[in-house]
């Protein structure tokens, strides 16, 4: 596991978001002035990872946050991305990502994009290795200098951190409190017995008493009981004949309501199918008069086309002429052409092969000649020389003149040989543009067709967006009716619901709505009937439980609902009730649960998240099949009951009952004003829709004109065109002969410089040959007979050079004249006459274009007049349809009417019978409920209570009960609950043993813990030093070769000044830890046998290697994946610094050591197995903890270095750089070479 990648944004000097490139998992340097942000990398860092950014105030956390120029900076984050790809991390997954965000007003962790809490962080850090008692692996700036500085008992508390003491101290003295917790509660549990024991021998004496009067008490409570039920069943009669006349009421009122609810629902739907049907013929008128403009429009547009027709058509015989003549010339001219390029074709192979052959010819010659003037020049210096001697330093001589004209003339041969391939690349080069020329203009006539197909596809598309815009405009027009319409029901429904409801409360519901626009306060949900759907058998149920909490605002807290009070107030725009959930806190009720009281809340649809509003106004309220049962629940259960009727029976015994016009139901009035609400926000949002479309499609519109604008402007510009691509052609077929003419002219002179160097090589070979021969006067024999032969040679062969170099030029004359007239006449005539046909093909085309275009035009404009025809007829026939359907239904709806009112007039007779019944009942039903509660205060009855009494009369019972009265006053002093409180003592006080007996267990529990924490401290210490120690000395040894340093601890009561650690074990055991006073450093740089200085004694930059070496030894015993060091090597000397750069090098390279579980040594248990592991001699006492991490500094960690040395960057993997510019810091990925020439330039 490492750092892979950092992401800072707004922390100190890191403005805006910074991503740093991935880091090495090895060694990684960065470099960059000071103040330019360097340590703020650090600081980052340890924000997220270490306890040094904890408790923070709020200007602490400002001082973090980045101060500058331009916009005030209100949150910084810190990301870390860590690789995971061995899993140390269990979080199963390849990355971790932890980012810490601190603001003003918040500090905030998140792990894998999730909110995670400090704790969390801290554990899955510890999990990873990374230790808290020991924060080494980030080491900032002034931690080695305060290493340096440290004392020896410094030094000492150090390395107790480092074992993780602070866990068993912490562990120590929480248990020490519990004991002391243990001891006091002891103390009070034997004071509670001393009393609990008086207080049972008090009451041995009150439970005699007490048995004397309850004896009184049975037979007291058996003759009340029977007074009162005989009175129970009374009035039990008298509610049984009043509920027999109440149902033959109900069942003639039930079968008016439903004949009056059915019509009036029928009254309903005949009114809302007239409206239909009216909006209906509207929407047929507006589409006739639409498609009536635009037949007007088609037939205008359809006699300027046919006009447009007959005239292109008249045009169209006049060209056919001119084309006939051209097609004869052209004819003409193509075979003149055909038989130039044949004959040339014929021609060019002969000139080419003679050419060649004079050529061989030529060099032959040459190289005869050559040979001849040699011989005859050797024959004529022999006479010159007296000696071989005078004669080679001659031939030499001659020999090195000519070195330097092969040389020249090699040069020419290359320059023209590059200037030959220069010109072959330039003449295909020109050949080529010449074919696309030639392509071009014998393809511009398809060209003018495609345009035209083009400008005709074009103007379809144009035409067609045309008719979609028509149709847009049509639905835009509709919907402007509807919108209409809509509008006016909604204020038609909105008046009908304000007559529910006081003037205040519909002011101020029109105003919430408005403000909750205004301000866009997504907390504000609605009122309360507008939450929730129900059944209609439900609905007047409903209704009267709920009364004015309807028109209730539920909002989301009450800081929503204080801000919309503020605003209703300050505007006076009405009072409003609102029901902010964050407040609701409903009482539990226990509901019955019964076929006859169906929980109201059951019956109601609503979304979970307004489950506390409606459980405050309907949790309480069970619906029941009738007023009796409702009246019995609410006297049982203490809740509201109601009947589907809407008559209520509240748990305080108010009956509520009577007639409801269900003509004016509140819930109807929410449900019509929410429904045209809704239709008309949809109506009103596909209005807004259909306008952007119809933008759009303007813009469609006019990108098709243009580009119907820009086909045409392209075919003329192709038109236009013609005049410079012919011009062009010629000055490049003149530029290309010129290039062919210069590329002979070439290829004659490299001939040419071959026949010059091999006349030069053929003698540099001559005088090597003589130099080689011996020294004559005369020719030899064989040079004589050469000689000879070489004359008639060179006759013959200048013979033949003369022929064949007459005939070359014959057939050269016959290619030439071929070239020119195919160049100079035929070919720029035939450009000629393409030229004229397509000009005539372009006026031609351009008729006929225009010609299909009109035609296709006017069959376009018959179609659309066409589909117009049909579309009105069809709208006449909907028209007197609908008219017929409207009259239909007027009538009807006037009958229904009439009908409804008679209904009504016959339910309110009904309903004034009901009423006077209820009244006499709801005596009844009080009466009833006095009498349940005075048997119910009774409590617990004898055995046979009611048959005891059954015989006697009313009289004779209420006789004998008041002598019983009498006779229980004398027991007005004894104690009640005698037998209750000494059964109540005799349990606690065997409670009270028990748990006291406990606590003792518990307090040797406790006291043996603090002395196994005690031993287990000793231990951790002990074994921390010898890891410690001997991991100093290595490492020390390693960045000092010659020298030799170890660790030294002092003691109170040791005679000696200093005793080394690993060779007093067992003494220091025996003394104990109590006993160490400090830890000192002793070392010795030039030998490993002189006597050793203490650090006090050493160098600065000595010092603060040792310091290094002591960090490095602490790493060791307790390794982290990663480390940070911040400027380590600042104080060091040269070779120090080249010591501490190769040891971090050779630590982070090395392979990790393979582990199944990281080590921390926060962790009591885990200090004390290790050490048990690690006593068995000196090797083992650091298994433990120096190979408990994966990756730690065991093999395989990770480094992020800052410096201004070179020697940590000569070793480093990756290195970084960090600017300073506009304020703001950024860390940029730098080259090894650009990070030693900062550092050199630094120090210079």
């Amino acid at each position: 596991m490492y750092i892979k990648q950092i992401i800072i944004q707004g922390f100190k000097s890191y403005k805006d978001q910074t991503v740093i490139e991935p880091f090495s998992p090895k060694h990684n340097v960065i470099v960059g002035r000071n103040g330019s942000g360097k340590s703020n990398f650090f600081a980052a860092i340890r924000f997220v990872l270490s306890d040094a950014y904890t408790q923070m105030g709020r200007e602490e956390r400002g001082a973090l946050l980045h101060e500058g120029a331009g916009a005030a900076v209100m949150s910084a984050f810190v990301e870390i991305i860590f690789d995971n790809t061995d899993d140390r991390f269990p979080t199963g997954k390849n990355e971790v990502i932890l980012r810490r965000t601190i603001g003003m007003k918040k500090d905030e962790y998140s792990l894998d994009r999730k909110n995670a809490t400090k704790s969390d962080v801290m554990n899955l850090l510890e999990s990873a290795g990374f230790s808290r008692s020991n924060p080494y692996y980030i080491v900032p700036q002034g931690r080695v200098t305060a290493l340096t500085n440290m004392k020896d008992n410094e030094r000492l508390i150090l390395l107790k951190e480092v074992a993780g003491t602070q866990v068993y101290e912490a562990r120590r003295t929480e248990s020490l409190k519990i004991m002391t917790e243990t001891n006091n509660k002891r103390e009070k549990i034997d004071e509670l017995l001393d009393y609990i024991k008086e207080r049972l021998t008090e009451l041995e004496e009150e439970k005699e008493e007490l048995k004397d009067y309850q004896e009184k008490d049975k037979e007291r409570r058996s003759l009340q009981y029977t007074i009162d039920h005989r009175e129970q069943l009374a009035i039990a009669s008298e509610l049984d004949s009043l509920d027999t006349q109440r149902q033959t009421g109900e069942a003639d009122a039930g079968d008016s309501e439903d004949r009056f609810r059915r019509s009036d629902k029928e009254l309903e739907s005949i009114q809302a199918e007239i409206s239909k049907l009216k909006q209906q013929v509207e929407f047929l008128k507006v589409d006739k008069k639409q498609l009536e403009t635009e037949r007007k429009e088609n037939a205008k547009s359809k006699a300027k086309v046919e006009l447009d027709v007959k005239n292109l058509t008249d045009g169209q015989s006049a060209a056919q002429h001119a084309r006939n003549a051209y097609q004869s010339d052209l004819a003409s001219l193509q075979a003149s052409i055909e038989q130039h390029e044949q004959e040339l074709t014929e021609v060019t192979p002969q000139y080419n092969s003679s050419v060649q052959e004079e050529a061989t010819v030529k060099g032959e010659l040459e190289s005869a000649e050559g040979t001849r003037q040699r011989l005859y020049a050797k024959q004529g210096r022999n006479a010159r020389f007296r000696n071989k001697r005078e004669r080679d330093d001659w031939l030499r001589a001659e020999i090195n003149n000519t070195y330097p004209q092969l040389a020249k003339v090699k040069a020419v041969g290359v320059q023209t040989a590059e200037d030959i391939t220069e010109l072959e690349k330039e003449i295909a080069d020109a050949e080529k543009a010449i074919a696309n020329l030639r392509e071009q203009l014998e393809g511009r006539g398809s060209n003018n067709e495609a345009f035209q197909t083009q400008i005709q596809e074009a103007k379809a598309e144009r035409d067609r967006l045309t008719d979609e815009r028509k149709e847009l405009w049509r639905e835009d027009a509709k919907l402007d009716s509807v919108l209409s319409n809509a509008s006016s029901e909604l204020r038609q429904a909105e008046q009908e619901l304000s007559h529910t409801m006081d003037q205040n409360t519909s002011r101020g519901l029109a105003a919430v709505r408005r403000i909750k626009r205004q301000h866009n306060l997504d907390g504000v949900y609605g009122t309360l009937a507008e939450l929730f759907h129900v059944e209609d058998s439900f609905k007047r149920a409903v209704e009267v439980t709920a009364g004015q909490s309807l028109f209730h605002y539920v909002v989301d807290n009450d800081e929503t609902a204080t801000k919309v009070i503020e605003v209703l107030q300050r505007e006076k725009a009405g009072r409003i009730t609102f029901m902010p959930l964050n407040r609701m806190r409903p009482k539990h009720v226990n509901l019955p649960k019964s076929d006859d009281a169906m929980p109201m809340v059951e019956k109601m649809r609503f979304d979970p998240m307004y489950e506390r509003a409606m459980q405050q106004v309907f949790g309480h309220t069970v619906v029941c099949p009738n007023l009796q049962i409702a009246g019995q629940y609410a006297r049982t259960h203490g809740v509201n009951g109601v009947t589907m009727d809407g008559d209520r029976s509240d748990k305080k015994g108010a009956f509520t009952g009577g007639f409801l016009d269900t003509r004016h139901s509140r819930l109807d009035a929410v449900r019509k004003v929410a429904k045209w609400r809704d239709e008309s926000d949809a109506h009103r949002i596909r209005s807004t829709e259909i306008k952007r479309t119809l933008e759009k499609k303007d813009q469609e519109i006019t990108r098709a004109v243009g580009n119907v604008q820009k086909i045409e402007q392209k075919r003329v510009q192709q038109e236009n065109s013609y005049g410079p691509l012919l011009h062009e052609l010629r000055s490049k077929s003149n530029d290309l002969q010129n290039k062919k003419d210069t590329m002979d002219a070439k290829h004659r002179a490299s001939g040419k410089i071959d026949a010059n160097m091999k006349t030069l090589t053929d003698q540099q070979n001559a005088h090597e040959a003589e130099i080689a021969s011996e020294f004559k006067k005369a020719l030899t024999q064989a040079e004589e007979t050469q000689l000879e032969n070489l004359n008639s040679t060179v006759q013959d062969l200048r013979q033949r050079y003369s022929d064949l170099s007459s005939a070359r030029t014959e057939l050269e004359s016959r290619k030439t004249i071929l070239e020119i007239e195919l160049r100079e006449n035929l070919r720029p005539r035939l450009d000629q006459l393409q030229v004229q046909d397509f000009d005539d093909r372009t006026a031609t085309g351009g008729s006929r274009g225009s010609l299909k275009e009109s035609q296709a035009e006017l069959k376009r404009i018959n179609k659309r007049i066409s589909i117009a025809e049909a579309k009105l007829q069809e709208l006449d026939s909907s028209l007197e349809t609908t008219t017929t359907q409207i009259t239909d239904l007027e009538a009807r709806h006037l009958s229904t009417k009439n009908n409804l009112q008679a209904i009504a007039q016959t339910m309110e007779k009904s309903q004034k019978r009901t009423e006077k019944s209820i009244r006499i009942r709801r005596v009844l039903t009080q009466q009833a409920a006095d009498v349940s509660n005075r048997i119910r205060d009774l409590g617990i009855l004898p055995h046979g209570a009611l048959e005891k009494y059954e015989s006697l009369k009313s009289d004779a019972v209420v006789k004998k009960l008041h002598k019983v009265n009498e006779a229980l006053k004398k027991y007005g002093h004894v104690n009640k609950k005698a037998f209750e409180q000494y059964n109540n003592f005799t349990t606690q006080r065997d409670s009270l043993r028990k748990r006291r007996g406990e606590l003792e267990s518990s307090q040797k529990s406790i006291e043996e813990l603090i002395q196994v924490l005690d031993q287990r401290k000793d231990e951790a210490i002990e074994r921390t030093f010898k890891q410690v120690s001997r991991e100093f000395a290595k490492v020390f040894e390693k960045l000092v070769p010659a020298g030799r340093g170890r660790l030294v601890i002092q003691r109170k009561m040791d005679q000696r000044p200093e005793v080394e650690v690993e060779d007093e074990e067992e003494e220091g055991r025996r003394e104990g830890v109590e006993n160490y006073t400090g830890v000192g450093i002793s070392v010795s740089f030039n030998s490993k046998h002189d006597d050793q200085q203490r650090i006090q004694q050493l160098s600065g930059g000595q010092k603060s290697l040792c310091a290094l070496a002591l960090v490095f030894a602490i790493q060791q015993c307790d390794p982290a994946p990663f480390y940070l060091f911040d400027e380590i090597d600042a104080n060091l000397d040269a070779q120090y610094r080249t010591a501490v750069a190769n040891h971090l090098r050779d630590i982070s390279s090395s392979s990790p050591t393979p582990s199944t579980k990281p080590s921390s040594s926060t962790n009591p248990n885990s200090n004390f197995n290790g050490g048990a592991e690690g006593e068995g001699d000196g090797d083992g006492a650091g298994a433990g903890a120096g190979s408990g991490a994966n990756g730690g500094t065991g093999g395989g960690a990770q480094f992020i270095c800052t410096t201004f040395r070179p020697e940590m960057l000569r070793v480093a993997q990756k290195t970084y750089g960090v600017r300073y510019q506009k304020k703001s810091s950024n860390v940029v990925v730098v080259t090894r070479e650009e990070a030693l020439e900062f550092v050199e330039g630094e120090k210079a």
